[in-house]
């Protein structure tokens, strides 16, 4: 006998790219479980409670890193963003991927 199921996930990924200015990632509630970025010399990522990146108010997390990248896993139910996520990275290139669920 086959079993069938039916599965879904609410878990999802952001690639945020190195702009150097305030950019939409996401609208919406979500809760951030992970980020890891790739190691670049002086790299800085902001993420705001945000569905608006022209005004996004004020800073939810901040993460500065080297050339030794960044993994970080959030612990609990990670860090709530009941808005969307706006995001600032700064750096030369580079990237940065947050993991969400929600």
């Amino acid at each position: 006998k086959i079993m069938t199921t039916s599965f879904s996930s609410d878990q999802g990924s952001i690639q945020m790219e190195a702009i150097g200015s305030n950019t939409l990632g996401r609208t919406g509630p979500c809760r951030v479980t992970s980020i890891q970025g790739k190691g670049i010399a002086s790299s800085i990522l902001i993420l705001y409670d945000s569905d608006d990146a022209t005004a996004p108010g004020s800073q939810v997390y901040v993460a500065k890193y080297g050339t030794e990248g960044m993994s970080s896993y959030i612990p609990g139910s990670g860090i709530y963003f009941k808005n969307g996520i706006v995001y600032n990275l700064a750096g030369v290139g580079g990237s940065v991927t947050v993991t969400i669920t929600g």
